[in-house]
């Protein structure tokens, strides 16, 4: 019993674990189509809130965030249902510049359903849906709190679904974020029908055509000429309908082909302008560093000329320091000084005359000339001190 229950059990979580994948293979598949079909619409029509391929594109990605979202647990025990806008608002909050802030404030949506469809909206216009997704994607922490095990969320899928959002950027998105829309009363249903497309093969149809054939001809005893003729009525029906098809899917491939090439042109002329505007930014960033080294240049030398002024100008001040020295050494009063000192030694002499070669040598002591003679020549020991004058043999008097 044990190992019955035991093998009961693990073929209940294969069974559980099987559906998971495939209920996530299902919407990714959708998903996938969905972005096709929105891509190629875009193409001859304008994409709104009316266009059937935008409400089912929009659906099965709320069916995508809300797969196997875990309930909130009140104070009671009890777990009400959550949106995904629970979700996003708390792992999109560090993508740069995001509109959860807006989408908050926002006073015509109140719930929490029609908030998360306004969400999506806003994100299709700023062309940054696959930039919020994978970083919600990125902060594996809030996504483990927030989803239970075989969610796509966790998945190897959410990957593939972010990545598949890039094509969205493509397409010129306008919506209005009022009226009913966005009530959130109303659950999204998926809309299977435009992705059910039952292609029959050849062989198929062969085999239809001979049951066919076989019916008519049971009914006769023999086959006649006249017999054949719905049988190649029929073949001629298929042979059209194969064409019509082949038709239609060449038609597509030229119309993607189209927009694929339209597309390339696009990102080759963005690509080109880019080249340029680095270019640009090139150059003046070479004439930046051009300036501002000889901005470098042209300072320098103007602080070594400074130098140079600044020991000038000391030179100067030392120069003009030794003047006023010289010109206080210079100073009348002070040669009056030495004049009464040459009195007072005349007037010991007693009475004794100078001689001529004294008073030639010496000369008049009233100016200024005379006062600078005398003192130049007392400074170079040229000129005898009186005494020496009066005891010298040479100037005695006969």
């Amino acid at each position: 019993m044990a190992s019955l229950s035991l093998g009961l059990h693990l073929s209940r979580k294969k069974g559980i674990a099987r559906n998971a994948a495939v209920e996530r293979k299902n919407l990714i598949t959708v998903c996938r189509f969905s972005v096709k079909t929105l891509i190629d619409r875009s193409c001859f029509d304008t994409i709104d809130d009316s266009s059937p391929e935008f409400t089912n594109f929009v659906s099965i990605l709320e069916q995508i965030l809300t797969h196997r979202l875990k309930g909130q647990i009140n104070w009671f025990g009890y777990e009400s249902p959550r949106s995904f806008w629970d979700f996003i608002r708390v792992a999109c909050t560090k993508v740069p510049h995001n509109c959860i802030s807006s989408i908050e404030n926002m006073e015509n949506v109140s719930s929490s359903r029609a908030k998360g469809r306004a969400w999506l909206r806003v994100a299709l216009m700023e062309k940054r849906l696959s930039e919020y997704i994978s970083a919600s994607l990125r902060d594996f922490r809030t996504t483990r709190r927030f989803y239970e095990e075989g969610a796509v969320i966790l998945g190897e899928e959410a990957h593939m679904l972010a990545d598949m959002l890039i094509g969205l950027n493509a397409i010129d998105f306008s919506f209005c974020l009022k009226g009913e829309i966005l009530d959130g009363n109303c659950p999204a249903v998926i809309d299977y029908t435009p992705y059910l497309k039952f292609t029959q093969s050849s062989d198929s149809i062969s085999s239809d055509e001979e049951e066919l054939r076989t019916l008519g001809s049971s009914g006769s005893e023999s086959s006649t000429p006249e017999n054949m003729g719905p049988s190649h009525i029929m073949d001629e029906s298929s042979w059209y309908s194969k064409c019509k098809r082949i038709e239609q899917k060449y038609r597509l491939a030229l119309e993607q082909k189209g927009y694929l090439e339209e597309l390339v042109r696009l990102r080759e002329t963005q690509l080109s302008e880019s080249v340029s505007q680095n270019k640009v930014l090139l150059k003046r960033l070479e004439d930046t560093q051009v300036t501002h080294k000889l901005e470098k240049e042209q300072l320098e030398y103007i602080v070594i000329e400074l130098q140079d002024q600044l020991k000038s100008f000391h030179s100067l001040e030392q120069l003009s320091a030794e003047i006023s020295l010289s010109q206080t050494s210079l100073d009348p009063t002070h040669l009056q000084d030495i004049d009464g000192k040459l009195e007072g030694s005349s007037s010991r002499s007693e009475g004794k005359e100078d001689t001529p070669s004294l008073l030639g040598l010496c000369g008049s002591l009233t100016s200024v000339a005379s006062y600078k003679s005398l003192a130049s020549l007392k400074s170079s020991e040229c000129l005898a001190s009186p005494t020496t004058e009066m005891t010298s043999p040479g100037l005695t008097p006969s």
